[in-house]
Order: C-alpha cells, then sequence, then structure tokens
C-alpha cells in the first residue's frame, strides 16, 4: 500500500484506568499496530473494526473501517456503491492490519480474529450497517479464517477496547450515542468521497512513536 499524501496528527497514548495501561484511540479509516503492552480503543456505529493477534507471540492491533459510499444524489440519499468497489476497501484495510501484524513478527497460522461494529444506526439513511457485516463475514470464510469473537448488527454504537497482548477485548454499550456517532458517520462519508487517489480513496494511518 502507497503511504498517503497526508496523515492527520499523532496522538500521544493516555493512561486507560481500568487496566493500569496505555491507551491508544483509533479513529475512522485508522490502523495500530503494536507488540507492547498497550490498549487498544475505538468508537463504532455502522463502521467495522477488526481486531486481530498472534496468540502466541502477543503482537496485534485494530483497524476501523467504512465501506465508500455514492456522493449525495438530488434524492438527498446515500447509495451504497457496486459490490466489488465496496469489498476492494474493506480488503485494503483487513490486508493492511494482517500485513502489519505479520511484519512485527506475527504468523499467519497464530492469528486469532475478533469483529466488532457494523451497527444499524443510520436509519433509512443507508443499509452500509448491514452491508458491512456481509463483507467481513464473507471476506473472513472466503480468506479462511475463524471467528474467536464477534459484536456486530447492533441497534447502537460501542466502544471496544482491546489489549493484544492478552487478546482481552471489552466492549461498552452508548444507546445514547447514537445521534452523535450518526452525525459523525455521515460527516466523514460525504468527506471520503471527496477524497479520490486513481480511483480509490487511501487509509489514512496516523505515524506512531510507539509502534
Amino acid at each position: 500500500m502507497n503511504e498517503p499524501a497526508e496523515k492527520p496528527p499523532a496522538r500521544k497514548p493516555r493512561l486507560d484506568p481500568a487496566s493500569g495501561r496505555p491507551l491508544v484511540s483509533i479513529r475512522m479509516g485508522e490502523v495500530y499496530v503494536t507488540d507492547g503492552d498497550e490498549v487498544i480503543s475505538t468508537v463504532l456505529g455502522s463502521c467495522i473494526a477488526v481486531c486481530v493477534r498472534d496468540r502466541e507471540r502477543g503482537v496485534g492491533g485494530m483497524n476501523h473501517f467504512m465501506l465508500p459510499t455514492v456522493s449525495l444524489r438530488d434524492n438527498s440519499l446515500w447509495e451504497l456503491t457496486d459490490v466489488n468497489t465496496a469489498a476492494r476497501y474493506g480488503s485494503h484495510a483487513m490486508e493492511y492490519l494482517i500485513n502489519a501484524v505479520l511484519q512485527k513478527g506475527g504468523r499467519r497460522n497464530h492469528l486469532e480474529f475478533k469483529l466488532f461494529g457494523g451497527g444499524d444506526i443510520l436509519g433509512a439513511f443507508t443499509s452500509v450497517g448491514a452491508d458491512n457485516v456481509r463483507f467481513i463475514r464473507r471476506y473472513m470464510q472466503e480468506e479462511g479464517y475463524g471467528v474467536a469473537a464477534e459484536c456486530l448488527g447492533r441497534p447502537y454504537p460501542i466502544k471496544v477496547q482491546f489489549h493484544p497482548a492478552s487478546g482481552v477485548a471489552r466492549v461498552k454499550h452508548l444507546k445514547e450515542k447514537v445521534s452523535e456517532v450518526a452525525a459523525e458517520e455521515k460527516r466523514y462519508l460525504r468527506n471520503l468521497m471527496e477524497v479520490e487517489v486513481g480511483g480509490e480513496v487511501e487509509l489514512f494511518v496516523p505515524p506512531r512513536g510507539r509502534d
């Protein structure tokens, strides 16, 4: 994957009060992989986050991706692009995450996967949450990966915290955050359609000093 031309600023890890470990939060379109004793966190609505780790070596990470949609039409509804286009971006996020884990010493036959997100929070706005769930399940099946745990398709946002060293993942339901997370995702979708690189949208991968 080519490096994106522009990256968001690096964010320093903060202390996770529940575990006492450094915590790194990622946003839509970001990937983080570590071989340290860190917790990775994100908030999901209709997006998907996949947590991957080498269960023997403890190296692992998380991605957070939103499948692309076409631009806003006269009917003011977002429409999902054709399946091949949508799957290309989800596959891109998965390949980046898996390759990054392997580059840090993980082995493909030791990988453990946990799947989160794909919530139905945008209502009539789009079916992207359900489409994301179908995509990630199909991807896992076609690539021959097993799923250790999942929390998919909820009618509300969730917060996920993942500790790659132990494989522990915690999920918090955010039923009171539906409107807030939905508004953020709509803004992201609009921006996503405006950032095209050679016909594709590149993942923004934040630079990290603690990788």
